[in-house]
């Protein structure tokens, strides 16, 4: 699914003994962020390699609620990004101690906080979300934070297509799914592409 030359840059940093590498993998909507970093805890041992999500940090269904963003969440301003700006520049600052951060988990449509832990002694980091390359909504200051970035290159007829799935596997209906996948997801996908100039790199899914 990846190219190697991935998994060797991960095993060269982790080699060379240098200080804490910060990794993005930056995609659209169903682009394989998450099986992204899957592989990379089947292939390198935590916590030495240790993945996180931007995932974390959507706003609660509650707060989007009352600011009436709920049916579009995953947009970029549905998401506390002053708080995963805040957890990235941790990663960089406070590599000596154990960092906590939010999970979301999909089944229940929320985060359960403090659930992921980084431990002082992860020497390298991906990091995987949306919108680690943008400027709008508060993001802007992300992509400063990371070493290095990666986006990644799909289909989009495939990448829709298990956009689809996932969200049937979730429990929307199939007319929900496809609905939800070309609109909300689609416009989100449209402003990623956007920032994909700024990657310096990039991983190639099928």
């Amino acid at each position: 699914m990846l190219i190697p030359e991935f998994f060797t840059e991960i095993e060269q940093i982790l080699e060379s003994g240098q200080k804490r590498t910060i990794i993005g993998i930056v995609g659209k909507p169903g682009a394989g962020k998450s099986t992204v970093g899957e592989e990379i805890s089947k292939r390198f041992s935590y916590p030495e390699v240790s993945t996180l999500s931007m995932d974390g940090y959507h706003l609660s269904n509650e707060e989007l609620a009352a600011l009436g963003r709920l049916d579009r969440k995953g947009a970029p301003d549905t998401f506390n990004s002053k708080g995963f700006t805040e957890l990235i520049r941790s990663l960089r600052d406070q590599g000596q101690q154990q960092i906590r951060f939010p999970i979301f988990h999909r089944e229940i449509e929320a985060s359960i906080p403090n659930e992921g832990i980084i431990e002082p002694t992860a020497k390298v980091v991906i990091v995987e979300g949306n919108y680690l390359l943008a400027s709008d909504h508060g993001w802007g200051e992300v992509r400063k934070l990371l070493d290095k970035t990666f986006f990644i290159n799909i289909d989009d007829n495939l990448r829709l297509q298990r956009l689809i799935a996932r969200h049937i596997r979730y429990g929307k209906s199939p007319e929900d799914a496809k609905a939800w996948s070309l609109g909300s997801d689609e416009a989100n996908a449209s402003f990623i592409e956007l920032t994909r100039q700024y990657a310096s790199d990039f991983l190639e899914i099928d």
